[in-house]
């Protein structure tokens, strides 16, 4: 099923990077200028829509769309905004280190085994990785970042312009950045995909929608 609702230098950029001192209060740890954002951190309260594992901002003009299983558990997140798109996951990472690096080069390999073509880049958000796929509509780009947090780490796929043009994301860059992640305290595999689940509202649409047509007359 798909729902969709609108809502009104090449060293790694770590986290301490994007984080600023706040005066006067004490021993609090530094609020990150930008996320993702873990839950247990500092961060602005704006409405979000909360999928379990991910918390994404409610960004006017951006269009949510969740393909979830008969169960309600999600198996992709992709949020749209005119011809730009930007692939949500999120995955189990140890508390020791971050993994981004080794799915990087993972997705690197792949990608050039499939014929396509792919390069490291230094951007905002660390190395990134440039891609062009092969389609049967043509080739198409992809641009791969990736933000490694506590026992968790972020991964965003943007299609569209804004895979060649990052100042063409717009309001995506909003979802990004202010995004939050909810870990839980359950163990977990390394790479296991946190999981996610439909809000309530969209739940109740989808109880609503299947109760709707159950009860519509069969045709004979």
């Amino acid at each position: 099923m798909i729902f969709s609702r609108k809502r009104a230098d090449a060293e790694r950029h770590t986290r301490d990077e994007r984080a600023v001192e706040v005066p006067d209060q004490g021993d609090a740890a530094p609020t990150l200028v930008r996320g993702p954002y873990d839950i247990a951190e500092s961060y602005a309260d704006v409405q979000r829509l909360d999928l379990g594992s991910l918390h994404i901002p409610a960004i006017t003009e951006v269009e949510v769309r969740v393909q979830a299983d008969p169960q309600g558990v999600i198996q992709q997140v992709v949020l749209v905004h005119g011809d730009n798109a930007l692939q949500l996951g999120v995955f189990a990472a140890p508390r020791s280190e971050g993994i981004w690096d080794e799915v990087r080069e993972e997705i690197r390999q792949s990608l050039l085994s499939d014929g396509a073509s792919a390069q490291e880049v230094d951007g905002e958000y660390g190395p990134e990785l440039h891609a062009q796929v092969p389609t049967p509509d043509g080739p198409t780009n992809l641009r791969f970042v990736g933000v490694d947090g506590p026992r968790w780490m972020v991964r965003g796929v943007f299609q569209g312009p804004v895979a060649t043009d990052p100042a063409a994301a717009g309001p995506l860059v909003e979802c990004l950045d202010g995004l939050v992640v909810d870990r839980g305290q359950e163990a977990k595999p390394v790479r296991e995909p946190l999981p996610l689940r439909l809000p309530r509202e969209m739940s109740d649409q989808t109880d609503a929608e299947a109760g709707d047509a159950a009860a519509e007359p069969r045709q004979v």
